[in-house]
């Protein structure tokens, strides 16, 4: 059975596709039972020499694709919101299945094009948009649909996670590691999506929506940054035998669902805190499996086009066993999302204070009148009469920090906050 497929896009991960399609040519013909033909490719400018070489034509004309009625799947790899949203939305209506890789097209417009999807009678797959070449869609939709997912933490973008890996094992400024991840090409030149989170929060909405069965859009996500986090906070962290990540966390509570993104210090104990460089993690809380997790690269060409190539043989597989348009949308529930002050976990908190008597004792009770208390506490001496604190509470309300941080920001005796930090131990990810 012949295949026909039209692509959006020949950039990093669009070459990617047709380089595995091309090397894996005779094995996945042999597991699809299909001859796969890229017929079309839509670019920017035909004329210019490309790296990847093929029988395929080249068209500046997105109408060549969508209209040819012989291309079976459209593959939307140019990214951006329109006018890739605009021509999946018309494959669909065309009768074409997608496949995309464009993560912040389904964090923002995920909803309709799902209906779009199923209306058409069509599928829509977007295992690449999360995480590059971990199958962490597939795994939440198919391999653990038996379980009520109870929570998911994730390190999702590999961008910070480089920054942070190298400021840590480097004793580096955050400056000097995010300069040189943009020589690397691992940094854009702007880099707030990546650096601010907003990156990481756009692929949790995806995440978290497929593991509760319940809408979360990019606005429900809490979204903090890791331009605040210096090699001070690294070196404290490591003191307790621990490190700092941008971790992206979703739980399902009775309270609602709690999405989040931000630093966060983890202990080396858990199985998060070893995921370095530019890999990505997620730690997945299923009711019936327990604790699972799914690592590998997070982006790349090879890796993200490996996910892509894999949407392609399970839409061939649907395509030919007449069950198309079965599994668009999970979003069959209606939950709430928690709101940012009823997050309940620790916190590390680094304090400049003058070296005084009795400091230690009213920080103590104006936290104590929030009714939160101390894990730990490390104080050292900084110049003259100053001193620094870290002050690691254990598990409190949001509500009841920000209570105590306005306390101690009118006390006279507390010279600057430097930092806070959450501090997640991981003991009630599956509560």
């Amino acid at each position: 059975m012949p295949i026909n497929i039209g692509m959006l896009g020949l950039g990093t991960v669009g070459s990617g596709v047709v380089n595995i399609l091309q090397q894996n040519a005779e094995d996945i013909q042999t597991r699809t039972q299909s001859e796969i033909h890229i017929k079309k490719i839509l670019v920017r400018n035909p004329s210019l020499p490309r790296e990847v070489q093929g029988d395929f034509q080249l068209t500046d004309h997105v109408e060549d694709i969508l209209q040819d009625p012989e291309i079976d799947i459209v593959v939307e790899v140019m990214g951006g919101i329109e006018p890739a949203r605009s021509y999946i939305l018309e494959a669909l209506r065309q009768g074409k299945h997608v496949v995309t890789a464009n993560k912040d097209l389904l964090a923002l417009h995920g909803q309709e094009l799902l209906e779009t999807a199923s209306a058409s009678g069509k599928d829509l797959y977007f295992e690449a948009s999360v995480a590059g070449g971990i199958p962490i869609i597939a795994a939440l939709k198919h391999a653990l649909a038996a379980n009520r997912i109870l929570a998911l933490m994730g390190i999702i973008n590999g961008t910070t996670n480089y920054i942070l890996s190298a400021m840590a094992e480097q004793g580096r400024d955050y400056f000097e590691v995010l300069a040189e991840a943009q020589s690397l090409g691992y940094a854009e030149s702007n880099p707030s999506a990546d650096v601010d989170g907003l990156d990481a929060a756009r692929k949790l909405s995806i995440l978290a929506s497929i593991a509760f069965n319940s809408r979360v859009t990019l606005k429900d996500v809490f979204v903090e940054g890791i331009s605040k986090i210096t090699r001070e906070d690294l070196a404290y962290a490591a003191e307790l035998g621990c490190t700092i990540k941008l971790l992206a966390i979703a739980k399902h509570q009775p309270e609602g669902i709690e999405v989040r993104v931000h630093p966060a210090i983890l202990p080396m104990n858990h199985p998060l805190a070893s995921v370095n460089g530019v890999f990505n993690a997620i730690y997945v809380v299923g009711d019936a499996v327990g604790e699972t997790m799914f690592y590998g690269r997070g982006a790349g060409s090879l890796p993200t086009g490996s996910a892509v190539v894999s949407d392609i043989i399970r839409v061939i597989r649907t395509i030919q066993s007449g069950s198309t348009s079965m599994i668009n949308c999970t979003c069959y529930r209606d939950l709430g999302i928690k709101a940012a002050s009823e997050f309940f976990t620790a916190f590390y908190i680094r304090l400049l204070v003058k070296d005084e008597p009795r400091v230690l004792a009213t920080l103590a009770l104006l936290f104590a009148e929030a009714n939160i208390s101390f894990a730990s506490i490390i104080q050292k001496p900084r110049g003259e009469q100053q001193a620094e604190i870290v002050l690691v509470t254990h598990p409190c309300r949001e509500g009841a920090l920000q209570k105590a941080l306005d306390s101690i920001r009118a006390y006279n005796k507390v010279l600057m906050i430097h930092n806070v930090i959450r501090f997640e131990k991981g003991e009630d990810m599956n509560s």
